[in-house]
């Protein structure tokens, strides 16, 4: 019996983690209903500040994130949780409401979901910003490749990608501007991934949904979510973020990064 109860202690901790924080009673039990179905533990909230409480108390791995919430909204929490975390945060908004959307993503929410939703949707969701949010503090070898240590001593390491200011550690995830780590979210390193690795190629608004967001291809979304994320990523990484060096916008098609030769 103490071997079966090890053995349950050691799926529940490896079990990712979601809190789900919504003033709608019912939309928190089917939510919580549906996400524990698929194996995730989920703690949930019913205003903004019990959310950030329980946020601080439980480390989720990921947020999902009703805007309009009594107490303190979406917007206030996705702030207080952007002072020391990078957890991914899905927001739900009104439909008719695009202004929430974008308000939620330049706050930096990584996706969002339109209510009414279906759960299988929000899975999906949950599913694609998780699997693009990796740890950016432990070191993930290429494939055949021996660890790569300190990324410091980078010369010569295939994972690390310098371009004036800028290095990116693709096996860390991480970003340096000058020497000093700049914070990006799971979802931000990922397009920046994609830009880079492919950099002098443009792509669409489209595609990057499709390969960053594991939008498929006939999904009609608001494009602006990408948009949103080039801006954030401007803003952290560019000299001049109105009068962009790295990141270009390729006209009549989308954006892509710098050549780098």
């Amino acid at each position: 019996m103490a071997e079966n109860e090890e053995l349950e202690s050691t799926e529940t901790e490896s079990r990712q983690k979601i809190l789900v924080a919504d003033d709608e009673a019912s939309i928190r039990r089917i939510l919580e209903t549906r996400l524990k179905m698929v194996g995730y533990d989920v703690v949930t909230a019913e205003d903004g500040e019990e959310a950030v409480e329980v946020f601080n108390k439980t480390n989720p791995d990921l947020v999902v994130l009703d805007v309009m919430m009594p107490k303190m909204d979406g917007y206030g929490v996705t702030r207080e949780i952007r002072r020391t975390s990078d957890v991914p945060i899905i927001i739900l908004t009104a439909l008719g409401d695009v202004s929430e959307r974008i308000t939620g993503l330049e706050l930096g929410a990584d996706d969002y979901v339109i209510k009414p939703f279906s759960p299988k949707e929000l899975e999906a969701r949950v599913k694609a910003v998780l699997r693009r949010s990796i740890s950016k503090d432990v070191i993930i070898p290429a494939p055949g490749s021996p660890s790569t240590g300190s990324n410091t001593n980078a010369k010569g390491n295939k994972n690390v990608i310098t371009t004036g200011m800028i290095k990116i550690d693709t096996a860390r995830r991480q970003v340096y501007k000058k020497n000093e780590r700049i914070r990006l979210t799971g979802m931000e390193f990922s397009l920046l991934e994609l830009l880079v690795n492919n950099s002098g190629q443009a792509y669409s608004r489209n595609e990057i949904l499709q390969h960053v967001w594991s939008y498929p291809a006939d999904h009609r979304i608001d494009t602006r979510v990408v948009d949103v994320h080039i801006s954030r990523l401007r803003s952290k990484l560019e000299v001049d973020p109105t009068n962009p060096e790295l990141i270009l916008t390729a006209r009549g098609i989308g954006y892509m990064f710098q050549r780098i030769n």
